[in-house]
């Protein structure tokens, strides 16, 4: 009877919002995002200040995801093999503080490059940071915990943007970068007690329903063929995986690329992009919170992701046409709106169908692909501002968005 009731208390600790563990994770995600954030508002402006091309800038901007294309199943799997996630955060935390080092360096093109190639393996590490989080709950809020980690790392992106601007005008480009490796060694420390549940005997089969003999320590699995295949020949995630690519491309032509430029051009000062970081993050984290917990259960899941695509495709394509800075809020205030909807939808449909031993290499492969957005929309759009204006690239992402929204009429999504 009492070890009934010690079972029902862990249970209820495991799944509750506000307990220890979740609120140690809520900080080591938001300090983690932080760090990779800080600098992003200025630093289109502050590659263009080091007097590089467009072209140079979009590349730049999108070698960030070009790392997680190659490091991020690996990782996944390696995770699953080791059935451990807390090492990668740590790991991860020291790769973001080594990337705002490296921004720093001088000269022209090489320590930004290899500031954003090693912030892109620092990204990698969220990995095992969505699979950690969803074993905190039940399997079948899967949704709810994806739409809360979704509101943390929005609030941890929204908490290093919104410093950006501010710390740039306080003491130059360099301030915001010493202001990353701080918030990374803090990072590092609290991720030292983040809680991480120990693997059973039971992590990827039923347990025998009578054994004979004491069962021996549990060791790792070997990370065999079979589980690879089975996550390969995932319908679903390849389709979730190559939405949130485009997803992810809109993002980074967007809010986490070529936005903060439009907003210079209109007159913006490194301060006044704060506000533009704010209408946009607000919506989005307040959004990326009800998503999962009201809007697909009462509405359906793909008619949810349908609408969020298609109205970014609008609020992008009305970005280079903002005549001055409050229309350009106004666009990024729906912009999150718009990509709030979708993104903690497609991280959650990821994993749903995958057994706990294999959400990291699942959850690896689906952010790889999606790294591929990352890298290809922000260098896509450069070449294209270089001949177009930021309009072209602009105009592109919003076609991501419409083909996104084709993509998403599938009824698979409302599994």
């Amino acid at each position: 009877m009492q070890q009934t009731s010690e079972l029902l208390q862990s249970q209820q600790d495991r799944a509750h919002p506000f307990s220890r563990r979740h609120l140690i994770f809520a900080a080591a995600t938001v300090l983690y995002w932080s760090t990779l954030y800080i600098y992003v508002p200025i630093l289109s402006p502050y590659l263009k200040d080091r007097g590089l091309s467009m072209s140079w800038i979009g590349f730049i901007l999108g070698s960030y995801g070009l790392t997680q294309v190659i490091t991020r199943l690996p990782l996944g799997m390696y995770s699953d093999v080791m059935s451990r996630r807390k090492p990668f955060l740590i790991a991860g935390m020291l790769a973001g503080l080594i990337s705002c080092v490296f921004f720093m360096l001088p000269g022209t093109w090489g320590g930004p490059l290899a500031g954003r190639l090693m912030a892109g393996l620092c990204a990698a590490a969220w990995v095992p940071f969505t699979v950690l989080y969803a074993s905190y709950y039940p399997t079948n809020q899967t949704h709810q915990a994806m739409g809360t980690l979704s509101f943390l790392t929005v609030f941890g992106q929204l908490a290093g943007m919104s410093a950006s601007g501010w710390l740039a005008s306080l003491g130059g480009w360099n301030y915001a970068f010493v202001c990353g490796i701080c918030v990374a060694t803090l990072g590092m420390l609290v991720a030292f007690f983040v809680y991480e549940p120990k693997p059973s005997p039971a992590y990827n089969t039923p347990a025998p329903a009578a054994p004979t003999a004491p069962a021996a320590p549990f060791q790792p699995r070997a990370h065999d063929k079979k589980t690879l295949s089975h996550v390969l020949r995932s319908p679903l995630l390849w389709k979730v995986a190559i939405l949130s690519l485009l997803a992810h491309g809109i993002l980074f032509i967007t809010m986490f690329g070529f936005t903060p430029l439009q907003a210079m051009e209109l007159g913006a000062s490194e301060s006044q992009l704060t506000g533009i970081v704010i209408s946009f993050m607000i919506p989005h984290a307040l959004v990326s919170l009800w998503t999962g917990r009201f809007l697909a259960p009462r509405f359906g899941t793909r008619k949810i992701i349908f609408i969020g695509f298609l109205c970014a495709a609008i609020f992008t394509a009305a970005i280079p046409f903002s005549p001055n800075l409050g229309w350009l809020a106004v666009t990024q205030m729906f912009n999150g709106i718009a990509q709030a909807l979708y993104f903690p939808l497609l991280l959650s449909l990821a994993i749903r169908n995958f057994v706990p031993a294999e959400r990291a290499t699942a959850m690896g492969l689906y952010q790889s692909v999606y790294s591929m957005g990352m890298f290809l929309g922000p260098y896509l759009a450069g070449g294209l501002n270089a001949f177009g204006g930021l309009k072209a690239g602009f105009l592109f992402g919003s076609a991501l968005g419409l083909a996104a929204a084709t993509l998403s009429t599938s009824k698979q999504l409302d599994t």
